[in-house]
Parts: structure tokens; sequence; C-alpha cells
């Protein structure tokens, strides 16, 4: 009798610890399903041509709120193609709601329009089941006539956030109108100011950087 209540004993409390041990997990996966995600901004950018012309960070990328994408730089010239160019922000959380962004590509006065493919005003898309991103545009200035003006702007009902560019020469800063020595640091776009990146490189020296983060 004594060794079938040990043994009952021993099965009770083997259960206790199996039943603890299924608690706690289940407990930290609805602490992380609770923990806000962050807004993120994405830029899309690649070279149809001659690689060189198109640096910085390729590809896709992404940054939460806060955080600053990776530079990518224009040097488009001579040698053939350009570069493609798209931008989208992820919102899962329905933070931004009430935002607005946009992205507007038009050629210079004057300009050869062939430098800059797709003109027009494009939806920045702000997303919250997926990331994904607006039209892309293309950049191919070169000895042309002209350049391409990239203008941000931002309407929001909620006056919380606001969209920072950061636009630099790191070359003949003629190349890139309105821009400071790179990096240059971040000018606001909200309500009040659109922020706009004129891109005119060619042969000269040097190309022009840029950056974006949500604030």
């Amino acid at each position: 009798m004594k060794g079938i209540t040990q043994k009952a004993l021993a099965l009770a409390a083997i259960a206790t610890t199996a039943v603890a041990v299924g608690v706690v997990p289940a407990s930290h996966a609805q602490a992380r399903a609770r923990q806000p995600i962050s807004p993120e901004i994405g830029v899309q950018f690649n070279p149809d041509g001659v690689p060189g012309q198109c640096g910085g960070r390729t590809g896709e990328q992404w940054k939460p709120e806060g955080i600053a994408t990776d530079p990518i730089r224009f040097d488009t010239d001579s040698r053939p193609g350009g570069c493609l160019l798209a931008f989208g922000i992820y919102d899962p959380g329905n933070d931004l709601a009430g935002e607005h962004i946009t992205y507007t590509f038009r050629a210079t006065p004057g300009a050869d329009h062939g430098q800059c493919g797709n003109e027009g005003v494009h939806e920045m898309p702000i997303q919250r089941q997926s990331r994904g991103f607006g039209p892309v545009i293309r950049i191919d200035t070169d000895n042309r006539p002209g350049g391409c003006d990239l203008t941000f702007d931002l309407t929001s009902s909620a006056h919380t956030t606001s969209l920072y560019v950061d636009y630099g020469s790191d070359g003949d800063r003629a190349q890139c109108g309105n821009a400071l020595p790179f990096p240059g640091g971040f000018s606001p776009v909200d309500n009040a100011r659109s922020v706009t990146a004129r891109i005119d490189t060619d042969d000269r020296p040097g190309g022009c950087g840029l950056q974006l983060r949500l604030g």
C-alpha cells in the first residue's frame, strides 16, 4: 500500500510540473503578441544598367520609426542605364492613420524628359497587412540638359508623424540641388513643409546621397 501511495504522489508531481511548464510558454507568447510594432519605411533601389551609377544600399530595405534608411547614392552619367527607385510604408499597428505621403517626380524646367522616367505624383502606400512599394521612378540623368526634381509631401490629420529627408552631395554640389555635403542632416516633411531633392548628376565628379526616416 505504501508503494502504491508513493507512486501516486510521484505521478501527481509530474502532472503538476507538466501543467506549469505548459502555462509559461503561453504566457510569454501572449506578452510578445501584445508588444507594439513600429511603422517601417521602405526603399527599393536597383540599377538597370551599369551598377556603379546606383551606389550605397541597393535592393530592398525597411527601417523602423526613428531609424534612418541606409544611404542610397545617385551617380548616373553617360554610362548605359539608370536607377530604379520606389518607396513604401508598413504600418501593422495603424499608427499612421490619417497620414498621406507622396513623392512627386518631375523634369526640371527646360530639361530633357528622357532623364526622368515615370513623372507624376505617386502615392507612398501605407499598408497594414504586408510590405509593399509605390510606383517605380527611373533616374537617368547625364549630360543632357536639366535634371529631375524628387519632392516629398506629407499631409496629416493627426499631426503626430513627420518624414525626414537627408539629401547631400559627395562631389560637385551643382549636381545635387538643395543639397549639403553628405551626410548633411535631416530636413522635416510635414503639413507645412515639403522637401525637394534635385538630381542632375552627369560626368562631373561625385554623386548625391539620400536617406529617409520616419519620426
